[in-house]
């Protein structure tokens, strides 16, 4: 048999990044050869192998046909017959159809180092578009690459195009479209993943929400970028900078102004209450892609909140406990940094505004502190029982809140 390491470890190994996963196809082998050597098998669809001590993918080399709709209609063939090229073909990106023999040397039939030569992300063959999941790859992909310079080939784009219009990616399942989002808001650049998706056309229909924002105005005093759709992408890249690999503080990001979508076309530029216009479009996203809970509450906390932190220093005290307090915040201290994060990610996602200091979010720490200091054994020591306890620790933290000094904006 025939060991090659391929796809992504080889991938980034040219591009010079740090290789975190290895995986390995295997040439002229059967199932039980594989055993024989001492590998265990885990493929549930094709043959997929564990190495009996590094614990890496093994899987025999491969070929698959399209047999039905969306990306579970495919039938794949594994023998020692396959070559590495055929096994290669089948993949989506000319970058990650690239392998390396057990002596360094490349296999390489699609160009594939090429195109990382010329930062292109281009599909290896008509196949593609047989898997929807492929155009949220290269999305993806875009939001990881796009610091290094690289753009989707034009016959790429046309391709994906093509896919939409075809209804291919109406077949995507809400948990692919999940999976991928969220690996998306991990990268340094997820904008790229926004804007290769609205290229594609996939955005109005897998993110009808989202891209309803582009084109809606902004006062351009507060939003020198006045694109609202420009402004979320903005506001994307300035979470990833601030919490990089930060799916949760992502999401928030990416719906925290949904409500300016739907603002009256009257009171425009204007977006008066679109904090509180916005909750039913984030329940909705959240509940159509079936994100975790925590994502889908604190999305609606950020949006329905984020202008309340920016506001933080002319707050009332007893205003600023409920906010902690409807976060949960004074038990998991945790939430309120992703709520402060995406905040201040918004206060930067402005042209001009990358740099922007926001004294509101040590403010609302201290809050915090001052609130989570006050501890019912006192109120209990004085007699107090039942519901009586929690107002006099209610009252007591509002206290302590606004004994908090408030820095200067």
């Amino acid at each position: 048999m025939d060991i090659y390491l391929v796809g992504g470890a080889v991938r980034d190994k040219l591009l010079g990044r740090p290789v975190t996963d290895r995986d390995w196809v295997v040439v002229g082998a059967t199932p039980e050869d594989m055993l024989a050597a001492g590998y265990r098998p885990v493929g549930k669809d094709f043959p997929v192998f564990l190495h009996g001590q590094t614990k890496e993918e093994y899987a025999l080399a491969r070929t698959e046909r399209k047999t039905g709709r969306g990306y579970h209609g495919f039938a794949f063939h594994a023998d020692p017959s396959v070559t590495v090229e055929q096994d290669l073909e089948r993949r989506d990106l000319t970058i990650n159809a690239i392998a390396e023999r057990e002596d360094g040397t490349l296999v390489d039939p699609f160009g594939g180092v090429s195109d990382i030569g010329t930062r292109t992300l281009r599909h290896v063959s008509a196949a593609f578009a047989e898997d929807p999941v492929r155009l949220l790859r290269v999305a993806r992909f875009a939001a990881r690459y796009a610091p290094l310079g690289f753009t989707v080939a034009d016959e790429t784009m046309t391709l994906m195009r093509r896919m939409v219009d075809d209804g291919e990616v109406d077949h995507l399942v809400p948990e692919r479209v999940w999976a991928e989002t969220r690996k998306a808001l991990s990268e340094p650049m997820p904008s790229a993943f926004l804007r290769v998706l609205r290229e594609s056309g996939a955005l109005r229909v897998l993110f009808p929400e989202v891209d309803a924002l582009y084109g809606v105005p902004q006062r351009p005093e507060f939003h020198p970028e006045v694109d609202t759709g420009i402004h979320m992408e903005l506001v994307l890249d300035a979470a990833a900078r601030l919490a990089p690999g930060d799916a949760l503080v992502g999401w928030c990001a990416l719906t925290h102004d949904l409500g300016k979508a739907l603002t009256p076309a009257d009171v425009l530029p204007r977006h008066i209450m679109h904090e509180q216009r916005g909750i039913e479009p984030v329940r909705a996203i959240s509940a159509r892609l079936k994100v975790p809970a925590e994502y889908a509450f604190m999305a609606e906390m950020v949006c329905k909140h984020h202008l309340n932190a920016h506001m933080a220093l002319e707050l009332k005290p007893a205003t600023i406990f409920r906010l902690l307090e409807g976060l949960g915040s004074l038990r998991r201290p945790a939430r309120l940094e992703t709520f402060l994060l995406a905040c201040m990610a918004d206060k930067r996602g402005r042209l001009g505004g990358e740099d922007a200091a926001y004294p509101q979010a040590d403010f609302l720490r201290a809050c915090r502190e001052a609130a989570a200091s006050i501890t019912s054994q006192p109120f209990v020591a004085k007699g107090l029982t039942g519901p009586a306890i929690g107002e006099a620790m209610k009252k007591a933290q509002v206290n302590a809140i606004a004994g908090v000094p408030r820095a200067a904006l």
